[in-house]
């Protein structure tokens, strides 16, 4: 009878450990059929696929004297609704991590857990003075 050797089995063992990784990880994190988000738009989800909490109308208010504005812009990546934020008129970019944290560009060291919380930090960040805008140089390779 042949004898297994030691290369063999690690690498049964350690093939067996990354399908039933890789198994588990697809089942956990695919979303629910039909699972519409927090704003009532089917697919309304950040980053991690968590729903976000932005009404369907979107949010207007008023924070330290600064007005911020966030409605939900159909045009993210795979057709998925990315927060769209405005500081006083001027927008705010803002990046989805992977684990459902949001950043944003006046203080991308610190996550937040939504876009609201997100944008009420950039104006505390700003201390009043005005948002810079956002935009790529032009000889910049678009990608």
């Amino acid at each position: 009878m042949k004898k297994i050797t030691r290369r063999q089995a690690l690498g049964i063992g350690t093939g067996a450990s990354i399908a039933l990784g890789l198994s588990a990880c697809s089942s956990s994190s695919a979303p629910a059929a039909g699972a519409s988000g927090a704003s009532g738009s089917p697919g309304a989800s950040g980053a991690s696929g968590a729903p976000l909490s932005i009404p369907k109308g979107g949010i207007d208010e008023v924070y330290e004297g600064r007005r911020i504005q966030i409605t939900l812009d159909a045009s993210g990546h795979h057709g998925m609704p990315v927060p769209n934020i405005k500081i006083d008129g001027k927008e705010l970019h803002l990046m989805g991590n992977a684990d459902g944290s949001w950043v944003t560009v006046v203080n991308h060291y610190e996550s937040f857990p939504d876009p609201v919380a997100a944008a009420r930090a950039a104006i505390r960040d700003l201390q009043g003075a005005e948002l810079a805008p956002f935009t790529l140089p032009k000889e910049a390779p678009q990608l």
